[in-house]
């Protein structure tokens, strides 16, 4: 008798004794009903292949790939494409699917169940390698005929292969396209930054930072020509000075006497001393060897020639008139020079200080310049540099491009050809036979629980003192009135009678 849904070791041994043959009626009738609905459902076949993932043979430090996006997220959006309803029609079409349904269900009905047939499996890297990309994947299709499995399996590897390689070339392509045409906009901006720079430099020519140096030696020899340009026209308006008073020394000893015997002018001799008293405080001054020294010698020796070749006067005290001497020719072709070497000194002057001037305006614009040449060459650098930038990524596209076309990229390739299955993967017999044997095992105990459990005789002292509430006294031993006492109904059997008292 079970209490309170539990029962004991002895209860299961009695009911397992009484009622063995249920256990080997439900196991042996599970287990055949099991292998005949595995005979009896339709066979499901699976073809199934493994297609690797090749590296690049060309290793990515010397050609960096186009395409870095993740391969099972790629894996992912080709299987997406690939069961898509516009792939999976003229599958179904080419192989003639689902005969029996065609013209009864709608195309995306037979679409959906072709695509539950296909399974793509990601392979999983070897433990320890300690590498995070896909090695491979699994393709498995199952259709109710083997030779149709293995062909739709052939066909839909076949179109991840293709997917890959046009996916990549596509990619490839577009980036290298793009990245060309960025290149043209960043030369056409890199020109325009160039040409800016070139007429900057053309118009402050002369002003540019690297010129300063060269502008400051440059005022620093203007400064000296213009010191020495000073003294030589001071030079050149003394000797002029000279000249005209030599001139006039000569113009008077030339002149007429006038009447009664007076002159207008000092005599030679007077001029003559007068000419050696200034030789004199020059050589006071000078060396023999100074310019002015020897030349004032040599005019006073030219005056003492002419004071011999004087012309003599007549009985009336009047010179005879004569004409110029060539002295005095000399002296006037002598202040001619030196008007010419003043005029040209004077002008060499005002052009001296216009350069000077010049200098000094470039110097005084020069941080301005420099200042704006900064910011011009600066955006010159950022677009050269931008423009550089892009030439190496649009190179390594066009490699990368190129070894898209020769497929020594990252492939996909197939290890083994689809399978043809000789064995159906559903239903398989064994896992439905064992099925059925375990549920004949789990419906067996479960009807024994069950009889335990609806069975109200009283088999041991403990039934007897909880369904009547009587403490027992004795027990009387097991006689051959077991079926009389059975009748009655008092006791349904045991090892003992127990004797029973009253209140």
């Amino acid at each position: 008798m079970i209490r309170n849904g539990e029962i004991t070791v002895s209860e299961a041994k009695r009911i397992l004794r009484n009622y063995w043959w249920i256990l080997p009626i439900a196991v042996i009738g599970c287990g055949t009903l099991g292998l005949l609905v595995a005979t009896v459902l339709p066979k499901r076949y699976t073809s199934e292949t493994l297609v690797l993932v090749d590296q690049p043979t060309v290793p990515t430090e010397f050609v960096k790939p186009v395409v870095t996006e993740d391969l099972n997220h790629r894996l992912a959006s080709m299987q997406e494409q690939i069961l898509s309803r516009t792939r999976l029609q003229p599958i179904i079409e080419k192989f003639g699917l689902y005969p029996n349904l065609r013209g009864k269900v709608h195309i995306e009905e037979l679409v959906e169940k072709l695509q539950t047939a296909v399974v793509v499996k990601p392979m999983d890297a070897m433990p320890g390698t300690g590498n995070h990309s896909l090695p491979g994947f699994y393709v498995d299709v199952t259709f109710d005929n083997p030779q149709t499995a293995q062909q739709i399996c052939t066909e839909i590897t076949s179109m991840f292969m293709q997917q890959n390689t046009r996916e990549r070339e596509q990619q490839a392509v577009s980036t290298t396209s793009f990245l060309s045409e960025q290149l043209e906009e960043a030369k056409k901006k890199l020109d325009d930054q160039d040409q800016k720079l070139a007429t900057f430099k053309r118009q402050y020519l002369g002003s540019l930072p690297e010129e300063g140096q060269t502008n400051l030696n440059l005022l620093t020899g203007m400064n000296s020509q213009l010191e020495a340009n000073i003294q030589a026209l001071s030079r050149a308006q003394q000797d002029k000075t000279f000249n005209e008073s030599l001139l006039t020394q000569q113009e008077s000893s030339a002149a007429v006497m006038l009447p009664g015997g007076q002159n207008n002018a000092e005599t030679p001799e007077q001029q003559l001393n007068a000419l050696e008293d200034q030789l004199s405080t020059l050589e006071a001054r000078y060396t023999p060897e100074h310019p002015d020294v020897v030349k004032l010698r040599n005019q006073v020796e030219e005056y003492k020639k002419r004071m011999a070749a004087a012309p003599k006067v007549n009985h009336d005290g009047v010179a005879i008139p004569k004409t110029d001497s060539y002295q005095v020719q000399q002296l006037r072709a002598k202040l001619r020079q030196d008007d010419q070497n003043i005029a040209d000194l004077t002008k060499r002057q005002a052009q001296i200080q216009e350069q000077i001037a010049q200098l000094q305006g470039r110097l005084q614009a020069s941080p301005v310049v420099e200042q704006q040449l900064k910011e011009i060459t600066r955006n010159y650098q950022t677009a050269q540099d931008f423009y550089n930038e892009l030439l190496k990524k649009r190179q390594q596209s066009a490699m990368a491009s190129d070894l898209e076309h020769q497929q020594e990229s990252e492939q996909f390739r197939v290890l083994d050809p689809p399978s043809l299955p000789d064995k159906p993967s559903f239903p398989k017999r064994t896992y439905f036979a064992g099925g059925g044997l375990a549920a004949g095992l789990a419906l067996a105990l479960g009807i024994m629980y069950l009889i335990a459990l609806l069975d109200k005789s009283m088999h041991t002292e403990r039934d007897v003192e909880v369904c009547l509430n009587m403490p027992v006294l004795t027990t009387v031993p097991l006689l051959d009135v077991k079926q009389a006492l059975g009748k009655s109904g008092v006791l349904g059997g045991g090892n003992g009678l127990p004797a029973m008292g009253a209140d």
